[in-house]
């Protein structure tokens, strides 16, 4: 009979109210006390936008956030956890327009309904290193940043096309562009030229393709892999072609030089300058004008697309191929980007497959210039893009690849017509912005004395009152109406002069977060250096997948302009990164028009809130998505009562010899500890889950029916619960050890050291195979003879049967695990 005794059931939302007051007195999870030795870890989530309440995406992240954090702690680090709050921004721009007030009060106002959430979920949070990017503490560094980058000509303007969306006024980046429509208001998205601001970014492709090696085995491949795409190196050659009827030849950029004789026709981007130059004042004028404006609604990713139906304009000019004077006519396409080089490209449809695409739709001539083998282009429609051999090619015909591109290099450089040359998809980073909601660009234009950044000792730069200014988007910054505002004196001529109206892209308040942390009310600098060397840089970065591109990439590159600035020592932000997945319902992403939103809210209020951050962490890998309808947040709240229970029904004394205790219980905790730490550090959040319910179950059989609850291997299984529950249901977990006789608080009582005899097992189940196929199992001591190993699966009866007496040909034996046995 089960002496599991009828507690009064486990009352969460009692448990909760108890201990937040007790946490708030206890701080358990301040960091940076003078008097700490213990070595240092710095562990950071991506910090929220504050759009709301929190949703059933922040209660996993920030599970999962919080199971390295606290595990840490409990390995004996001082672990400095952070929080603060990503709040400029269009939403809050947009939600002030549809309410007609300061986007100030929004802002604010979900920020503290955050804060008040995040304190309910139990987040380990430092709540002392709190700030937030709308506030002038900090935003006055972004300007400060902003006048740096600029002194050293890495911030800069001019005229450019760009994404832009009619609806929210301003300009979209290309990946807020979704299927030619802005991704927040679906309005259709069109190109215009604006003069803007960019960070030079491309003046550091090489460190930031170079210095991943440093980042392999430590963040995603996945992640590796996208930003090397976006940066998008490549070696090739500049080509100098002649254009009829124009006095300065265009240089192309190629990656392949050796298909020069392949080229049948060039293509100049429709929206580039030389287009419009080919194109003015020629009968074809008119038809490129209105094909310009077709385009104009697609997005740089969407021109890209290899299943985009091809598309242009005939321009009826000619360009000269350097090496063998054949006249190449010239198109104009949105297939091509104005900023990919230099806008232009030679086309070589039989070994490029949009090349073909487009000579298909336009019936222009295919030439094979590299044989691979393959049947030819023209006929199947599909480009050989292999490296055989060069053909039709004259002096390069025999030629492999990389002797035909040394050679025709040689040649080109020779004539004075190209030279080898390495090119980059990456493009400067535009960072001006035509709303009110954010970061001031510090720059004052002045007709004497140009672009004048604005002294540090004027900074922060703060936002004009938002009262009085029309927010509603007007194709220019509401900036430019606060006329006081905007008319100012040049701060070196003392002339009159007029402030730039345009505001911060949000990436950069997210670019160096991280730095500020540590130091995070310092008025007279961004960040200190001292405490810099103390924490950074980031052991262990936690976020979405979806910021695997931009916001990592701009970080990395704000990391590397500090230090040449000689202000930072490293140049990698985050030395580890954990990418979590979404949280759905029934496949899709969760919505009110889907009718399958799930409320964190109502989750917490029925289940608890550990019940909901365990579910959250067992649903399986971190980086997989959580389908909501696969997880049962009920079967957590009972597996927490029967985890609580043990703690009621041990009878021990607290700091009873734990040695003394029965063995076969106490290898079972030790076990369950060893797995559990291996798999937080692998981040397999739900294997060391499974190990902790393992050891739940085998404790209450110690109890029920095994050496009873004054063992004190129960005391201390019940005890390892406890603290490793603590990573992921702190309210049970701190009840559970004050019922057990401890004081508060669990999070800092220190993970139990693990004896090595005690995982050595009596026993291990070895398997036993016939020609690869499992046909048996048995246990065999773990020091087990590799010839008592073989000799023993041989006798099986399952074995032998198989055998039928013959002899096999090979037998494979990798004591203690594994006998395979060849026929």
């Amino acid at each position: 009979m089960s002496i599991e005794r009828e507690h009064a059931a486990y009352d969460f939302a009692y448990v909760q109210e108890k201990w937040l007051p007790i946490w708030d007195k206890l701080e358990p999870f301040k960091s940076g006390r003078a008097d700490d030795s213990r070595p240092k870890k710095y562990v950071l989530d991506m910090f929220p936008y504050p759009s709301g309440d929190l949703h059933m995406g922040h209660a996993e992240a920030y599970a999962l956030g919080d199971v390295i954090a606290r595990y840490w702690i409990q390995k004996g680090f001082n672990v400095m956890h952070p929080i603060g709050w990503d709040a400029f921004g269009l939403p809050a721009e947009n939600a002030a327009i549809k309410r007609n007030e300061d986007p100030r009060i929004w802002t604010y106002e979900n920020i503290a309904t955050q804060k008040a959430s995040m304190r309910r979920y139990a987040c380990s949070f430092d709540w002392d290193r709190v700030f937030n990017t709308c506030d002038p503490e900090y935003y006055k560094w972004n300007q400060w940043l902003f006048t740096k980058l600029h002194e050293r000509g890495l911030a800069y303007r001019k005229d450019s096309a760009v994404n832009w969306c009619p609806g929210c006024q301003t300009v979209l980046a290309n990946e807020q562009v979704v299927a030619g429509l802005c991704e927040r208001c679906d309005s259709a998205v069109t190109k215009k030229k604006l003069n803007q601001w960019y960070f030079k970014i491309t003046d550091y492709a090489d460190r930031l393709l170079d210095d991943m090696s440093e980042l392999e085995g430590k963040w995603p491949e996945k992640v590796l892999m996208m930003q090397r795409n976006w940066i998008g190196r490549s070696q090739g050659a500049n080509v100098q072609f002649v254009i009829e009827g124009r006095t300065e030849p265009v240089t192309i950029y190629t990656t392949r030089p050796d298909t020069l004789y392949g080229a049948t026709f060039m293509v100049v981007a429709a929206d580039s300058a030389l287009a419009a130059e080919l194109a003015h004042g020629t009968p074809v004028e008119a038809e490129f004008n209105s094909y310009l404006e077709q385009i104009k609604a697609a997005s740089d990713i969407d021109r890209l697309a290899t299943d985009r139906p091809k598309s242009g304009v005939d321009l009826k000019r000619f360009a000269i191929n350097p090496v063998n004077g054949e006249k190449l006519p010239i198109w104009a396409s949105d297939y091509v980007l104005a900023d990919y080089g230099t806008g232009a490209i030679m086309a070589v449809p039989a070994h490029d497959q949009r090349d073909l695409d487009f000579a298909k739709a336009m019936k222009l001539p295919v030439r094979v210039v590299v044989e691979t083998g393959e049947e030819d282009p023209s006929e199947t429609g599909i480009a050989t893009t292999g490296d055989g051999k060069i053909v039709n090619s004259g002096a390069l015909n025999g030629l492999s690849k990389a002797d035909a591109i040394a050679a025709i290099n040689k040649q080109l450089e020779a004539d004075g017509l190209g030279k080898s040359a390495r090119n980059y998809r990456l493009r400067d980073w535009l960072v001006s912005r035509q709303r009110y909601w954010g970061t001031p660009i510090p720059i004052v234009h002045c007709e004497k004395c140009g672009e004048v950044a604005v002294p540090d000792s004027e900074l922060p730069l703060l936002l004009p009152d938002a009262k009085g200014l029309d927010l509603k988007p007007k194709g220019q910054s509401p900036l430019a109406a606060a006329t006081e505002w905007v008319n100012t004196k040049c701060p070196k001529c003392a002339g009159p002069a007029m402030r730039d109206t345009d505001t911060m892209d949000t990436f950069v308040d997210s670019s160096w977060y991280y730095l500020r942390y540590p130091s995070s009310t310092n008025a007279t600098e961004p960040f200190n250096r001292a405490e810099i060397d103390t924490w950074l840089p980031v052991d262990q970065y936690v976020g979405g997948v979806t910021h695997a591109i931009l916001h990592l990439l701009y970080s990395r590159f704000f990391t590397k302009v500090l230090y040449d600035m000689k202000m930072l020592s490293f140049t990698e932000p985050f030395t580890r990164l954990l990418n979590q997945g979404m949280v759905v319902m029934d496949g899709s992403a969760m919505s009110k028009s889907r009718g399958n939103l799930v409320r964190l809210s109502d989750e917490l209020e029925n289940h608890g809130v550990d019940a909901i951050r365990l579910s959250m962490v067992f649903s399986g890998p971190p980086e997989d998505d959580v389908d909501w309808a696969d997880v049962s947040p009920s079967g957590s709240v009972k597996f927490l009562s029967r985890a609580w229970r043990l703690s009621g029904d041990v009878t021990s004394a607290p700091g009873v010899d734990f040695t003394t205790g029965e063995v076969s219980l106490r290898k079972a905790t030790h076990k369950a500890l060893n797995d559990a730490a291996f798999a937080v550090e692998s981040f397999r959040f739900n294997v060391a889950i499974a190990r902790v319910m393992e050891l739940v179950n085998a404790t209450r059989k110690a109890i029920d029916s095994g050496c009873g609850p004054t063992d004190p291997a129960v005391r201390e299984a019940t005890e390892a619960i406890a603290i490793m529950l603590s990573l992921v249901a702190p309210f049970t977990a701190e009840e559970m050890w004050e019922r057990l006789g401890h004081k508060p608080a669990i999070a800092t009582a220190g993970w139990p050291v693990v004896d090595p005899a005690l995982l050595v097992a009596d026993e291990v189940e070895a398997v036993i195979q016939i020609n690869g196929k499992i046909v048996d199992r048995m246990n065999v001591s773990p020091s087990i003879s590799e010839a008592e190993f073989e000799a023993a699966a041989l006798a099986l009866p399952a074995v032998v049967v198989a055998l039928a007496g013959s002899t096999p040909k090979k037998v494979i034996a990798r004591a203690p695990k594994l006998v395979n046995i060849v026929l």
